[in-house]
Formats: structure tokens, C-alpha cells, sequence
């Protein structure tokens, strides 16, 4: 049974009026993104994390559902929440044979659990559309029970201002719903802030096939060719940074820095 939560405050800011219109939209090319569904991501997080089935998990900002999916072979009971209840709906479908994993609507930043419920809280890639990231941890640290873990993953900033700025207006072209991706610094900034230690962590580059990365959210081929052009109007250094691979005058892939992090309450 999906549940819908609707925020005391009513008023939904305009970045996540973008993040439901884009993710109603797309709901289907999320399911089966090559970036979310695969990646040696989901079985380490089975390992650090090392589940039980006396334990609860909540999986925010669930998306296609993967990490969910992941959990549930190894854990009691999942809870996937999402801002966008057409994409819930979607994955919930295409889930349904799994009992263990119940969905809720629900915003990042004022979830409507009570305090230290979940053993384990997850989120990945994600958190690039969260206009507000200390109210996420902060909402992550209350519902984590004493000593529960937060496993953490998404997109990240390299701390070079040229190489940030390049990083996130790219994104934001390509995506409106896109916030910001932050660097490391200020993830863990923010983590110590709400009592979050960090156990272990690790920092990759990701490579991502450039015609389905952009057609995820694009169908307009103007909106396409500017992102191109933005891509090839780069300098060399930038493009180097981000592993630019071009066959034949077309980019076929490039690669952006993604933070995986375990921390515990």
C-alpha cells in the first residue's frame, strides 16, 4: 500500500517541483539506467554495511528501487521513500514479487518517521537534488537508532573551482532538478555536524555512456546540442579531468567523481 506524506509547511520549493516533474517523466529510464541498476557499488554496500534480518532499513530517495532490491535479500524489512510518487508507483511495480520492501512519498529533509527507528539508512545518488543537505542529515541522524549506519553515495565536486563550476552547470544543463553536487569537504562538514562518524570511504571515478546519460532527461535535440557543445567548447584540461572519449567526432563517454561513505551514529 503506498502511502502519501504531504509536509506541514504545504509549500514545496520550486527545486523539487523540478525533481517530481523530472522523475515523473523519466520513471522508466531510471529502472533501467546502466548507471543506478549496475556497479560493484551495490554488493559493497552489502558488506560494509553487513545487514541482518532482526534489522529495519530506509532507503531514501529511492529511485529505480536498486539499493532497495539489494537490502531486501539480506535485511527484515526495507522502507523506500521518494519525493515523486509516480516514480515510487513505477518501481513498487516492477518490485512487487519482493514482500519485504513497503514505499512511502516522502521528502528527504522532513520524513515522517519517529525518532531512532532504523537500524540502517541509505541513499545514493541522489542527494545532487536536495536543495537543503543539512536538513537531510540532520533528518538521517534522528531516525538513525544509537549506533545505526548511514550509507551514503552520490555524485561529487572535485574541489578545483574551474572543474566544480564545469561539473555542475553541465549537470544542471542536462537536468533542471539538479541542486548542486558538493565536494567531500562539505559532506563531511555536514556529517560531523549531526554526530555522524565516518567509517569507511571511498572516492571513484564513474564513467558514464554519454547517449544514454543524456537522454534520460533530454528529448529535445536543441537542448541536446547545447550539452554537446558545451562539452566540446571545454578546455583541454577539463576534458582531460573528466575522461572525454570521442569516436568519430562523437562523444561516446566521460566520467564524473561519485563519493561512497559508511557512517554510523
Amino acid at each position: 500500500m503506498l502511502t502519501i506524506y504531504i509536509g506541514e509547511e504545504g509549500a514545496i520549493m520550486k527545486e523539487k517541483d523540478h525533481v517530481k516533474e523530472v522523475f515523473s517523466k523519466n520513471k522508466e529510464a531510471y529502472v533501467s539506467s546502466s548507471t543506478h541498476s549496475t556497479g560493484s557499488d551495490l554488493p559493497l554496500m552489502i558488506e560494509w554495511l553487513k545487514p541482518k534480518s532482526t534489522m529495519i532499513a530506509l532507503d531514501i530517495a529511492t529511485g529505480g528501487g536498486h539499493v532497495a532490491k539489494q537490502l531486501s535479500r539480506h535485511i527484515g524489512k526495507v522502507i523506500a521513500t521518494d519525493l515523486t510518487e509516480e516514480m515510487l508507483e513505477n518501481t513498487s511495480r516492477h518490485l512487487t514479487s519482493i514482500n519485504n520492501i513497503s514505499y512511502k512519498v516522502a521528502d528527504a529533509e522532513n520524513l515522517p518517521f519517529d525518532d531512532h527507528s532504523f537500524d540502517i539508512v541509505t541513499c545514493r545518488i541522489a542527494a545532487h537534488h536536495f536543495p537543503n543537505p543539512d536538513l537531510f542529515v540532520q533528518e538521517v541522524a534522528r531516525v538513525l537508532k544509537q549506533d545505526g549506519k548511514f550509507l551514503f553515495i552520490d555524485n561529487i565536486a572535485p574541489d578545483d573551482h574551474a572543474l566544480d563550476r564545469f561539473n555542475n552547470t553541465l549537470e544542471k544543463m542536462r537536468d533542471y532538478s539538479h541542486v548542486r553536487s558538493r565536494t567531500i569537504l562539505e559532506w563531511k562538514s555536514i556529517f560531523a555536524d549531526f554526530g555522524l562518524s565516518i567509517e569507511k570511504e571511498k572516492n571513484r571515478k564513474k564513467t558514464l555512456p554519454y547517449q544514454e546519460w543524456i537522454k534520460r532527461t533530454l528529448d529535445s535535440k536543441n537542448d541536446m546540442n547545447r550539452v554537446e557543445k558545451f562539452i566540446l567548447e571545454a578546455s583541454d584540461e577539463i576534458k582531460e579531468y573528466f575522461q572525454v572519449r570521442m569516436e568519430d567526432g562523437c562523444i561516446i563517454s566521460f566520467a564524473i567523481d561519485e563519493w561512497m561513505v559508511l557512517g554510523q551514529k
